[in-house]
């Protein structure tokens, strides 16, 4: 640097130039001064949301007043009262043919009930929203081996609930379109339109939902009742009237209180019902997702309640070690759980069964059942039919017909021949 460099800096005719740190303290100084003009920057995920969307804060979070806005509405977090009732969707409840519904009076006057006996119903009065003990509960409960190990609780509506859930399932349920994999408890549909998808298939791959109405929990069922239009305040108790939460009491089979487990949240009850629709609706996504997958594999999926199959050719072989760990990570993605001993996988050199129904050539009746109805048939013809009624079922005559009409739905050829035995039996002796 020259003497005459040093005096042009010094009187300011002459710019020093910058360092590294000046270069920093500049960059620094831009960014301060764009995030003065932005404001605070935040990063916010992106979610779906269902429903319409709320133009007030307020009001997604529920407006609050002093006063009640209308019978049994709930405290909000200063102790004023929030109104959960604004955010219904009365497009959408037109568009599927619904009852407006959006405080707990509107529920009770569309049940044709007092509101404060709908609180009954709920356990709205009890501690944690359930009975103290069985005998005070809406249900009657009781417990079912399994096949396979363990144990299943089947919760039986008393009369009063099982009208309003019977109303539930045919004025708002059995209104709402289901996946078209869906075959369970579907109007129109049956163990046999199931198994039609599968027939003549190199391989059958079939998994099994574990504990499937108690994995559908409250706020699941909560869900489903607000995308089809209700507001919440409606959600929730036609919600609570669906579900069930056991007495923390219940008895347990030979005193395990391990297989009471599953059941001691809300969830739905199996033997209510509106349980079944309910749980072929909190699968839309399930059936939407493995369908698609299914599809990219050249594969057909379809579901019949807690029974998921999927069939397909070579190509689908030769994918098996991707193919299964993807539904089982879906499954688990829509919180459910797969039956890990219950997974098979069959080929076409084995008998390959959908629902009972044998599908390697045709629909048809397992060779082995059908002798085994037959046997007994006959020998209801030369021995007479109470030597058959090994199980003492109380109507042996209703029992064979209904398993007369099973085989014919799938094979009338053998169907009629089965019945023509049937004809045959003296129900005197």
């Amino acid at each position: 640097m020259s003497f005459f460099d040093s005096i042009l800096r010094w009187l300011g005719l002459k710019k020093t130039p910058p360092t590294g740190q000046d270069r920093a303290n500049e960059r620094r100084g831009k960014l301060r001064r764009r995030r003065g003009r932005l404001g605070h920057i935040y990063m916010v995920p992106l979610r779906r949301r269902q429903g319409p969307r709320a133009t007030d804060p307020a009001e997604d979070a529920g407006e609050e007043s002093a006063e009640s806005p209308y019978r049994f509405a709930r405290f909000g977090g200063y102790g004023e009262y929030r109104d959960l009732s604004k955010d219904s969707n009365p497009e959408r409840l037109h568009q599927f043919g619904l009852p407006q519904l959006c405080t707990p009076s509107d529920i009770a006057n569309w049940l044709e009930m007092p509101c404060g006996r709908l609180a009954w119903l709920i356990h709205r009065f009890d501690d944690g929203g359930r009975a103290a003990h069985v005998p005070q509960a809406h249900y009657h409960y009781s417990w079912l081996k399994k096949r396979g190990g363990g144990y299943r609780l089947v919760e039986a509506p008393k009369p009063i609930l099982k009208a309003i859930q019977r109303k539930i399932l045919r004025e708002i349920l059995d209104r709402i379109p289901l996946h078209n994999a869906a075959h369970g408890f579907v109007a129109g549909r049956s163990i046999c339109t199931n198994a039609q998808p599968h027939v003549g298939q190199r391989v059958v791959l079939k998994f099994d939902l574990e504990n499937f109405y108690a994995n559908v929990s409250f706020s699941r069922v909560v869900a489903i009742f607000r995308s089809i239009g209700f507001s919440r305040e409606a959600a929730i108790w036609l919600g609570r009237l669906t579900t069930a939460l056991p007495p923390e009491r219940l008895p347990a089979p030979g005193g395990d209180r391990s297989v009471v487990r599953p059941y001691l949240s809300r969830h739905l009850p199996q033997g209510a019902p509106t349980s079944p629709a309910l749980a072929n609706l909190s699968c839309y996504a399930l059936d939407l997702r493995l369908a698609g997958m299914a599809r990219a594999f050249g594969a057909t999926y379809t579901r019949y309640a807690d029974d998921l199959t999927f069939s397909g050719d070579q190509h689908l072989i030769d994918s098996l070690n991707v193919f299964i760990p993807l539904v089982t990570k879906i499954v688990r993605s829509e919180r459910f759980t797969v039956h890990a001993g219950k997974r098979k996988v069959v080929r076409n050199n084995q008998q390959q069964r959908v629902t009972g129904v044998v599908v390697n050539e045709r629909l048809n009746v397992s060779r082995k059942d059908y002798d085994r109805l037959k046997a007994i048939l006959t020998n209801c013809v030369r021995h007479g039919a109470a030597t058959q009624n090994r199980e003492q079922r109380a109507d042996f005559a209703a029992h064979l017909r209904g398993r007369i009409g099973h085989v014919q739905s799938i094979h009338p050829d053998r169907g009629r021949k089965l019945q023509a035995i049937f004809d045959r039996i003296d129900w005197r002796s």
